[in-house]
């Protein structure tokens, strides 16, 4: 989710890619939250953190979004300039009926767009020539 909004909402600075401790299915909650905004990613792929690491890509910024609780499994990427951690709570954990898993997953989408907001008001600065 973190990555998708990271690249409708700063791609003109930032090419964001996704990646966990283990490849998985995308939760169809998620789906459905970033489809309300305009962007389909039933198509995207997952992949392992250490398959990213071992491309040799370089990267300027590593944003993990495990919660709090989950702290110790976020992946730790070496070699970055900047790691930046926002704990959000993991849509897969959540309980109750669909319609309660939805609407805690849009605040969690909605936590991460604008924790993004911000993150492109600093960073996503164009310089004056």
């Amino acid at each position: 989710m973190a990555a998708a909004l990271l690249n409708k909402m700063g791609c003109e600075f930032f090419e964001a890619q996704s990646a966990g401790l283990e490849p998985g299915i995308i939760n169809p909650l998620v789906i459905e939250a970033l489809q309300e905004l305009g962007m389909d990613i039933s198509k995207n792929k997952t992949q392992r953190v250490f398959d990213v690491w071992k491309s040799g890509q370089i990267f300027q910024f590593v944003i993990t979004v495990c919660s709090e609780a989950e702290a110790k499994g976020c992946p730790i990427f070496p070699g970055v300039t900047t790691r930046l951690h926002w704990p959000v709570d993991d849509p897969s954990k959540f309980t109750g009926t669909r319609e309660e898993k939805l609407e805690q997953t849009r605040r969690v989408r909605n936590q991460i767009h604008a924790k993004i907001d911000s993150f492109c008001q600093e960073h996503c600065i164009r310089s004056v020539a």
